[in-house]
């Protein structure tokens, strides 16, 4: 007689890929709203949402990761913002949801075996 087969847990988690996805969605829903005032929103959902990342990449050990995430925090951050123009915004806003993705996708965190 065969014991049933009991799942393993997995040997990581994919905590980056909401906030990864969400912070891609952010960047491109927000191109629409670039010079208005509107946009505030938008700059802090994606330098929020891009320190949340960075934690994820430091704890997966994916330290470069931080070579494209502190910058979209450093952009996108609503206290000192950057004095770039509208078409700079938008550019820029494209090349971040890609790096929002590229991380969500790739960064695992191993997952705790302690519980």
């Amino acid at each position: 007689m065969s014991r049933p087969h009991t799942p393993q847990q997995p040997a990581f988690n994919r905590a980056a890929l909401a906030p990864g996805l969400l912070g891609a969605i952010v960047l491109l829903a927000g191109l629409a709203l670039v010079g208005g005032d509107a946009y505030l929103y938008i700059r802090y959902g994606v330098s929020i949402l891009a320190l949340i990342l960075c934690v994820f990449a430091g704890q997966a050990r994916m330290w470069w990761w931080l070579v494209g995430l502190v910058p979209l925090a450093v952009v996108w951050n609503p206290v000192w913002p950057l004095p770039l123009g509208t078409l700079a915004l938008q550019g820029l806003s494209i090349v971040g949801a890609v790096v929002f993705v590229a991380a969500a996708v790739t960064i695992k965190i191993p997952a705790d075996t302690r519980r």
